[in-house]
């Protein structure tokens, strides 16, 4: 009997003279992608013939770059059969053998002029063409030292596997399966109410975000347009011209949006959503001075997909990550399990439809991760206002304790980001014979050159505390960043 399949699950529902993703002058409909999608397929299928007695289903890696032809090679990835598993660009040669080694890979689609990486001994079993573009079939040499039960592993029906950020330790791989991935998508959709009639402005990395966002998109039968640049010119040109209705970003992409040059009016966009990294009320305040709209800020999680959204409360509180949509359910809880009244920051646990399957390396099904009542602790620590809306304070891994006063590493972070001479800043924690734990902090310098700790210490002193003010300052020409861009902190 065949198994459930999210692509299927996509053609059923298809009207195939509608537009599915445009990027430029490149346009295809959803007919024409699935007949691209169909035609991979074809091509992939026989290749994993070889794994056909084996009890788990072959991964099949992809290393593309974000674009238009990304959607049809990844969604024949799943239609083939095989499990998908993206292998970011930015990730360096031997984080890209590490992900390889981990998820026990058995083949990998790549760029014919992007394969320097590939670990010795791989095999090319064929050459596709994509776009244009020449992509390897090549078969991966066994060099895992991935422990996690095959048949347990197929028993899922998986579909997705994509790392954690690993921004306090190191990442886990997530498993989506077939199943998870509708649940998911149908249960963030309550929130977007995206349909048919949407035209969604595309700008964050696929390799990062394609399983949950482009799918949802295509499944609910939307036109995905595909902006390749970051620059906010660029943007907000493609959501004039292309009449955009959606926006999904992060708030770099929309710091830069609100400050590009006037162009031809953007009068089609209802609804935008920032997500992967905090949202700052200055950005949120720009935008709707701008465009009219309430700059939305949404808590996407790996585990979870989009369970909490801001669209009631964006405007009054551009900063919180909102409330939970309808299909999930948020506890903040203390040591004993409980919620407390105080609005003490406590520790975001979360539980809804389409949660992950199971953390890959090491193997951990979703019933050994969360509680006896089904809650998944995320990690992140959270306040409600009056309102119930939730905050992130900070990772309760990040928490900084100096003499038993809390110290939210990204609260001052934010703060001195706001500094004109400060890029991007990092605070951690140093040991301290008498508090315990201070504060010290990295930075990267503006282009006007680096301030002093006494001009940093004076910008931060209006706002908070004494004790949450960095001990050091020190300027660095780079710092350490996950390969989605997070802060990775040690």
């Amino acid at each position: 009997m065949s198994r459930f399949n999210i692509v299927e699950a996509i053609r059923v529902r298809a009207q195939p003279e509608a537009v599915a993703l445009v990027q430029k002058d490149r346009t295809l409909s959803f007919a024409q992608l699935l007949e691209e999608c169909d035609r991979l397929v074809a091509e992939i299928r026989p290749h994993l013939a070889a794994y056909a007695t084996r009890a788990d289903r072959v991964r099949l890696g992809m290393h593309f770059p974000s674009c238009l032809d990304y959607v049809p090679l990844a969604l024949a990835t799943l239609a083939s059969g095989a499990c998908f598993v993206p292998v970011p660009d930015e990730l360096a040669d031997e984080e890209k053998r590490e992900l390889l080694s981990r998820t026990a890979l058995d083949l990998v689609l790549v760029l014919e002029s992007a394969s320097e990486w590939l670990p010795a001994g791989a095999e090319v079993l064929a050459t596709l063409a994509v776009g244009g573009l020449a992509v390897k079939l090549a078969r991966v040499p066994s060099t895992s030292q991935a422990g996690f039960p095959r048949d347990a592993f197929e028993a899922l029906n998986p579909a997705f596997i994509r790392f954690s950020s690993g921004t306090t330790g190191k990442s886990k791989g997530v498993l989506l399966s077939h199943e998870s991935l509708l649940e998911r998508i149908t249960a963030a959709n309550e929130g977007l109410q995206i349909g048919p009639g949407d035209r969604v402005l595309w700008v964050l990395p696929m390799a990062h975000h394609f399983a949950v966002s482009i799918v949802l998109y295509l499944y609910h039968g939307a036109t995905t347009i595909i902006e390749a640049t970051h620059l906010g010119e660029d943007l907000l040109r493609a959501g004039a011209q292309l009449s955009a209705t959606v926006m999904y970003g992060s708030p770099v992409h929309y710091r830069q949006l609100v400050e590009a040059p006037e162009l031809a009016p953007w009068t089609t966009l209802r609804l935008a959503v920032a997500t992967a990294a905090a949202l700052d009320a200055a950005t949120a305040q720009k935008f709707h001075a701008r465009f009219g709209l309430p700059l939305v800020q949404g808590l996407g999680i790996i585990e979870l997909g989009l369970p909490v959204l801001n669209r009631d409360g964006a405007l009054s509180a551009p900063e919180a990550i909102g409330l939970p949509l309808p299909a999930y359910q948020c506890l903040l809880r203390d040591e004993q399990g409980v919620e407390p009244a105080s609005g003490e920051a406590r520790e975001i646990c979360l539980r809804g439809p389409g949660m992950f399957d199971a953390y890959l390396d090491p193997w951990l099904p979703r019933a050994q991760v969360v509680d006896e009542q089904g809650w998944f602790a995320t990690g992140d620590l959270g306040r409600r206002d009056e309102s119930g809306r939730v905050f992130i304070c900070g990772r309760k891994k990040t928490l900084i304790n100096v003499g038993g006063m809390k110290v939210f590493p990204e609260e001052v972070e934010a703060l001195l980001n706001t500094h004109p001479k400060v890029q991007r800043a990092l605070v951690e924690a140093r040991l301290h014979p008498l508090y315990g734990e201070v504060p010290v902090c990295r930075f990267i310098a503006s282009a006007e050159g680096a301030p002093t700790a006494m001009e940093l210490r004076n910008h931060l002193r209006a706002h908070l505390a004494a004790y949450k003010i960095p001990l050091m300052f020190s300027a660095v020409p780079e710092l350490p960043l996950t390969a989605s861009g997070k802060l990775k902190r040690a």
